[in-house]
């Protein structure tokens, strides 16, 4: 087996609870905080060592605990795991913007990261320079950078504000950028976060398309999703973390089967922005069968409702709302208010709100459900995209539609999307192919 690219060993990182960061200080106050020090350091004595109105113990929280895998060339390795299980601190470490507490990383490459919205980039230079600036961080030459450039302003799709100050980007161009930026500088590791869940869905498929060919030139590429049909279908191994452990290593179907199994009704974790205020908190998400009752698993063909109860903080007007069903190829279909031209007239308070996916015929399997909410301009988040929930279309080949003996073991890989059809040959024949069709043959 080829050299690991990537090895973990024993790491652990820890954070404190609480602590502030000491504020910046005027010249008197630290001649005089210099004065009082000896005064302090006699009261801490006598209070038997502990701070002036401060706890006793400092609250501890292990982010990671004793995480250990490697990760060879070319791999495509996904992370998963509930908010909080320390995804995005794993990256971080990688990434070498945060210290691990105990252990060690190793890294042979160059690494580029997508982690954050506008990480890299400083908001008063213009796309053009950002881009140069961007990629001389990750190590690129200038004339390296110039021979890409033309490709990174097409994936992006931000030619017309090429010269504008990034500060007046939306998170969206923020993000097309970024990922353009770090996909086509030829890292030897590219580290993606879910901060493609800002990007709308045909940019979620371009950038997963993207990150496809770079494994497929020989890189390897580490993707935290809560995506996880985008998982299945893009990683060839999937790690699985829980409280900041390694709990399950191994193929994307099989961690990701276990993950869903792990989970209680089908529900995620709640959602809410604290990036853009929380104003609007998504409290809990359910899914019901046509008589309303509650469940997971759903036949072929059937209305699944999906409800979801929320909490506005203060009254939201006219917001917009969006659920999307995704798959193992990624999204699959979106109900969303803005291209629909429907909304609420004000939400406050706790409520309920659900949208009905009428007749769904979609092949049987597991899939998640994304939700996210707008202000009533239309750009401003109130919820960033997320998964909040999965649900199981369940039957076989035959309740579909299909005839074959063959065709139960080829519906993990069909395409999960099902519409009715029919065959029409030379002699006049027609074979109708679906639920709601009557199978039968018929001249005409």
């Amino acid at each position: 087996m080829s050299k690991p690219i990537i090895r973990v060993e024993g790491l652990s990182k820890q954070y404190r609870i609480g602590r502030r960061e000491a504020a910046y200080g005027t010249l008197r106050e630290s001649l005089m905080g210099a004065m009082t020090a000896p005064v302090r350091g006699a009261r801490r004595l006598l209070s038997n060592g502990r701070a002036e109105g401060g706890p006793a113990n400092e609250d501890r929280f292990w982010a990671l605990r004793d995480v250990s895998f490697e990760v060879h060339p070319g791999e495509v390795v996904g992370i998963i795991g509930r908010n909080g299980a320390g995804k995005s601190t794993l990256l971080k470490v990688l990434s070498r913007i945060t210290e691990p507490t105990e252990g060690c990383v190793k890294l042979w490459g160059r690494v580029a990261s997508l982690l954050e919205v506008g990480t890299g980039f400083h908001p008063e230079l213009t796309g053009r320079e950002n881009i140069y600036l961007n990629g001389s961080i990750l190590g690129m030459s200038r004339a390296e950078i110039t021979r890409k450039f033309d490709e990174i302003v097409a994936f992006a799709e931000v030619d017309q504000f090429l010269d504008t100050p990034v500060k007046r980007y939306s998170s969206g161009m923020y993000v097309r950028l970024a990922f353009a930026v770090a996909a086509h500088l030829e890292p030897e590791v590219l580290v993606v976060d879910e901060v493609l869940a800002v990007g709308d869905a045909n940019f979620q498929k371009k950038c997963l398309g993207k990150m496809s060919d770079v494994a497929q030139a020989g890189r390897t590429v580490l993707f935290v999703s809560h995506n996880m049909g985008a998982v299945q279908g893009l990683c060839d191994r999937t790690v699985r973390l829980d409280r900041g452990r390694v709990v399950a290593d191994g193929t994307p179907q099989k961690v990701v089967a276990d993950y869903f199994a792990s989970l209680s009704a089908g529900f995620l974790a709640p959602l809410s922005s604290s990036e853009h205020g929380d104003d609007l908190k998504i409290l809990s998400v359910s899914f019901r069968e046509p008589h309303g009752n509650a469940a997971i698993e759903f036949p072929f063909g059937t209305d699944i409702q999906v409800e979801v109860r929320y909490q506005a903080r203060v009254p939201l007007p006219r917001p917009y709302f969006w659920v999307a069903i995704t798959c193992r190829g990624g999204a699959l279909m979106e109900a969303n208010m803005l291209l629909d031209g429907v909304r609420p007239e004000c939400i406050e308070g706790e409520g309920v709100l659900s949208c009905t996916f009428l007749g769904l015929t979609i092949l049987p399997g597991t899939y998640t459900v994304l939700l996210g909410a707008r202000r009533q301009d239309g750009v401003s988040l109130l919820v960033r995209s997320g998964e909040v929930g999965y649900f199981i279309v369940v039957g076989t080949a035959t309740d579909v539609g299909y005839r074959s003996e063959v065709a139960d073991s080829f519906l993990s890989t069909a395409s999960p999307f099902f519409a009715p059809y029919e065959w029409r040959f030379p002699d006049g024949r027609v074979e109708r192919v679906g639920l709601s069709c009557a199978r039968r043959s018929s001249r005409e």
